[in-house]
């Protein structure tokens, strides 16, 4: 038997002479979801706990994904391409740096900033990783970590986008055990002498500085952070192939052979690792709240594509199991809004700990997962073309479940907290 993959063999109508048989393209207009804006769901009135400034800058963002981001990003993400034609549209919005206060950042509400991020990773989420890799991992080092000299030098310039920055933790070997790393940094006379590899290090390829983790041989051993500018000699770093999630935003392999940096390049308030936690304890916030954009995105998606999908004779949305996974999606979204909101309300008074950082990362990501796979598996086999948006948000999310912390690592440390047990091996 052969036909076309809406067409269902049990439907009594399939083949009738009195049935017109719509052409290829009509069909492919009628499903086509790119470039589209649907209701945004906020079932809980989640917009009423948010200041006016908040709002403002929520809304800000928003009308930039769905103008500029989700009209051009399919080719790119299919090419593996990062979109640098946003660049100088992003620095335009005035972002970078978010919550940070002074040295000419924002200085915005971290609830304000994770709406960034939500609708940011609404819009994409290799666009969205790319505001999270420079504007928090990258800045928030050097705000959480650095010295006065070395926060006046770079933030300026980073909020401005005239600088780009990277964060090199993660290592070939070394993963969730990034308290081990092996990078080292000795001290010679005036420099550092910087020996080791990292890996899948978001931007690291085009940065104009990397905040590379290492063991500071003076220091016992102890992770410190360093700043590692571009074109330094013995730094070498080569763009991944063969990557199937974040497909546009560009991840690099990076060994650093005898890599001299001055002593002034040392981050001058990173002791040990448990500074380098502080800043992923904040950036846990964020990619939870990236998390809740991709799993928006994903239902509007799903709920525009079934109130127009007809099938017997009417649109989908009219079936009851089409209805209890529309249902299911929007409870768990709303969930996921209103962690997002407490958590950063916490985060703005001082008292967000990293083990509530790891129940929102946990939660939100695994929630997101789950809504993409239902997003996808709701519009049948036309969930798996990119003009739909879903298969593209589902297979970023699976780089997003896993980075800044698995889940399984997530849970172990929220485990400890409740138990008083270290779980870890």
């Amino acid at each position: 038997m052969t036909g076309t993959i809406s067409q269902s063999i049990t439907d009594p109508g399939a083949g009738s002479a009195a049935a017109p048989t719509p052409s290829v393209e009509t069909a492919r207009r009628s499903t086509n979801l790119i470039g589209e804006t649907f209701p945004r769901p906020d079932f809980y009135a989640v917009d009423d706990l948010l200041t006016p400034e908040e709002r403002a800058i929520r809304d800000k963002v928003r009308a930039f994904a769905d103008r500029e981001i989700i009209p051009i990003i399919t080719p790119y993400w299919e090419r593996a391409e990062f979109p640098t034609e946003l660049i100088p549209k992003v620095k335009e919005l005035g972002i970078m740096g978010g919550a940070i206060r002074g040295y000419d950042c924002p200085g915005i509400s971290p609830v304000a900033d994770g709406l960034i991020s939500t609708e940011m990773s609404r819009g994409d989420a290799s666009v969205s990783t790319f505001f999270g890799v420079h504007s928090g991992l990258a800045m928030g080092s050097i705000y959480l970590c650095g010295n006065e000299e070395q926060k006046r030098h770079w933030l300026p310039r980073m909020a401005r986008l005239e600088k780009l920055g990277a964060f090199g933790l993660t290592e070939p070997y070394v993963g969730s055990d990034a308290a081990h790393i092996q990078t080292t940094a000795r001290r010679d006379g005036n420099e550092y002498v910087l020996n080791g590899a990292k890996r899948w290090i978001g931007l690291g390829h085009i940065a104009d500085v990397i905040v590379v983790w290492a063991r500071d041989e003076e220091n016992g051993g102890k992770v410190a952070g360093f700043l590692v500018e571009k074109g330094t000699p013995g730094y070498e770093a080569t763009l991944m192939a063969g990557k199937l999630s974040l497909r546009a935003l560009g991840n690099a392999d990076i060994t650093l052979t005898d890599v001299r940096i001055p002593v002034e390049n040392r981050l001058g308030n990173s002791r040990d690792f448990r500074d380098t936690g502080r800043v992923l304890t904040a950036t846990r916030y964020g990619v939870a709240c990236g998390a809740l954009g991709n799993a928006m995105a994903c239902y509007e998606a799903a709920l525009a594509y079934a109130t127009r999908r007809q099938q017997f004779g009417k649109p989908i949305a009219g079936y009851q199991l089409i209805q209890q996974k529309l249902v299911t999606m929007l409870s768990e979204i709303t969930a996921m809004q209103l962690l997002c909101w407490r958590l950063g309300t916490l985060f703005g008074q001082g008292k967000m700990t990293p083990e509530q950082a790891s129940v929102a990362k946990l939660n939100n990501t695994t929630k997101a997962r789950a809504i993409a796979a239902m997003a996808r598996d709701l519009m049948g086999g036309n969930g798996i073309l990119l003009d739909n948006i879903v298969i593209r948000h589902q297979a970023d999310l699976e780089a997003i479940y896993s980075y800044e912390g698995t889940a399984e690592v997530q849970t172990l440390v929220i485990g400890r907290s409740i138990t008083g047990q270290q779980a870890f091996a």
